[in-house]
């Protein structure tokens, strides 16, 4: 039986009498990439942010590799790292000084030669000492990339992650992730209204309405991933 990498158990988030997620269970297993889908208001955000410790849970347990991550929060973070399309990082510093940053709160050994290494395999090692506020949307996508990658991390978790991107970038990043799910056991937690990219890189999917998972499938085992998307998104929208 594979390790299990995260475990969450009766996960509950209240913001006074608004539910943003409700009691919900999973697990993610070493290797194993699993999909978080669901419309916008789902709760997919809320249930990442306390993953990430940004939010404390109402009610609930989350465990990173057999720990209670209350109780192991700088271990777990050291081991795991987070990536979206749309987070920033600082404006007035170059993209190498920034990286670096991250590389000292993670203790990379020989950072320089790891940033360097990070940032042409996705492309932009030429903007390693522009100012993060001058490259595009898409150039901070591949940078964001490179820091999630920054401390070898054993779990993702992906929000949006190729947002921004042009096609040829996606089939490299995606191609990555497959590779780095082979060579190094590495798993994820993806969210993405691209349902062709879930289809691609998911094991299992876990649909989630008003807070609840509401359904969890294999995309291989479902006849159409969008139609059933559409559905639990026009049965919440009628709610």
């Amino acid at each position: 039986m594979s390790e299990t990498v995260l475990e969450v158990t009766g996960l509950t988030k209240r913001f006074g009498k608004f539910v943003a997620v409700n009691n919900i269970d999973f697990s993610i297993a070493r290797g194993e990439i699993v999909g978080l889908l669901g419309p916008n208001g789902a709760g997919k955000s809320s249930t990442i942010q306390m993953l990430l410790g940004l939010l404390t849970p109402s009610d609930g347990q989350i465990r990173f590799f057999n720990k209670d991550f209350n109780k192991h929060r700088l271990e777990v973070l050291q081991r795991i790292n987070y990536l979206s399309a749309f987070n920033t990082l600082q404006e007035m510093i170059s993209v190498r000084e920034n990286l670096h940053v991250f590389a000292v709160a993670y203790n990379v050994k020989k950072s320089k030669h790891k940033i360097d290494e990070l940032l042409d395999f996705f492309g932009v090692l030429h903007l390693k000492n522009e100012r993060y506020q001058h490259i595009s949307a898409g150039q901070r996508t591949r940078v964001n990339l490179a820091k999630a990658f920054l401390n070898d991390p054993e779990l993702v978790l992906m929000d949006e992650p190729t947002a921004s991107l042009d096609p040829d970038i996606v089939d490299k990043v995606l191609s990555m992730i497959e590779q780095f799910r082979r060579e190094r056991q590495l798993s994820i937690l993806y969210t993405s209204h691209n349902l062709h990219e879930v289809e691609r890189i998911c094991d299992r999917v876990i649909f989630m309405s008003h807070g609840k998972i509401v359904k969890e499938a294999v995309p291989k085992d479902l006849p159409s991933l969008h139609n059933l998307f559409l559905q639990i998104a026009r049965e919440t929208s009628e709610e």
